[in-house]
Parts: C-alpha cells; sequence; structure tokens
C-alpha cells in the first residue's frame, strides 16, 4: 500500500524537517532501485504561487500527477489548504477546493498539520535559523505575531477538512520521537 501525505502548517512550523525524515523512512522502505530514488516522491509546492491566481492552476495539475503515480509512496509540503490560507492573508479572499478535497481523498490523501508552540522567543530562533539557510526570506519576513496569526488560519482550516489529519506540535527540532508518531499513525 502507497503513501499519500500532505504536511501542512504555517511557515517555520518545521515540515521541511520532519518530511525528510518520512522522506528517508519511505525511500528506503519502498525504494528498489539502484539508479533511481523511487521509493518515494516528494512534491515541494511551497513555490511562490500561493494566494496568487496561479494557485489553483498548480494544484488542479499537481493533482493530476498524483492521480497518474497513485500507486506511489507521495509527499507534498503544503498544498491546497496553504493556498486558502494564502488567499485569505494576503487577497480577503475564500478559495474552494472542496473538489479537490473530494479528489484526494478518493486516492487516499492524509494531512499532517505541523504546529509550532507558540512561544516568540521559539519563533524568533526559527526566524534566525531560517535566515541563516535561505537570506533571501528576509524580503518576505514577519513579526512572529504574524506567523501565529496564520498558523491559527491554519487551524481553522484543517478543521474543515474531510481528510485524516495527525496533528503535530513542534517545539524542539529535530525530535525523533515526532518522526516515529507519524510512522506509527500511518502504518
Amino acid at each position: 500500500m502507497s503513501h499519500h501525505l500532505i504536511f501542512e502548517g504555517a511557515e517555520l512550523a518545521g515540515k521541511s524537517w520532519l518530511m525528510s525524515q518520512i522522506y528517508n523512512y519511505l525511500e528506503d522502505k519502498f525504494g528498489d532501485s539502484n539508479n533511481i530514488l523511487n521509493g518515494c516522491h516528494w512534491f515541494n509546492a511551497d513555490v511562490g504561487i500561493y494566494g496568487t491566481p496561479y494557485g489553483k492552476t498548480l494544484v488542479k495539475n499537481y493533482l493530476n500527477i498524483f492521480k497518474e503515480i497513485k500507486e506511489k509512496n507521495i509527499i507534498v509540503e503544503k498544498f491546497y489548504i496553504s493556498d486558502i490560507v494564502y488567499n485569505k492573508i494576503y487577497n480577503q479572499k475564500i478559495i474552494d477546493y472542496l473538489d479537490i478535497e473530494k479528489n484526494l481523498k478518493l486516492i487516499d490523501f492524509k494531512i499532517i498539520f505541523i504546529k509550532f508552540f507558540e512561544d516568540k522567543k521559539l519563533i524568533q530562533k526559527r526566524i534566525e535559523d531560517r535566515l541563516n539557510l535561505y537570506p533571501h526570506y528576509k524580503k518576505i519576513l514577519k513579526s512572529p505575531e504574524w506567523y501565529i496569526k496564520q498558523q491559527h488560519l491554519y487551524e481553522e482550516e484543517i478543521k474543515k477538512t474531510n481528510l485524516p489529519v495527525l496533528n503535530i506540535e513542534t517545539n524542539i527540532l529535530p525530535d525523533d520521537s515526532l518522526v516515529q508518531k507519524i510512522i506509527d499513525w500511518i502504518g
């Protein structure tokens, strides 16, 4: 059985690190080639498109790809819920993804919702880490309060989904117990 996982959550929550650990697990367990990493396909969909007129097109096209490779393990970093949240934040616009969600449910997608512990010092540390890795992030940098507000919007949207959801709260990363919690949940 293949695993189809969407990692959602506010910026700075720790999605990329957790995804890298789940990717390693799935690739090691299911990969069977000496030439191609074919045990898990990782889609980084957070590419500066959500909250723009192209968000829905990206989501629809990725869905077509996911249907095509549904027998494979798929992990997605931010997807339709992120487009909903970014449209609410930046455009005060409500985007409907009910049809997309129905299609995702048909191919057994699940959501892993990553939250950060709402501590301004922790968020500030994550901001510093992000800037050290990606100096260009300074261009869109926000205050710790803004990231908390963004997380609250994610929480509202996650409550509305009909897909199975696992909630993960990150405090200190790396945290292998969180990785194990996800592995146990996906089976």
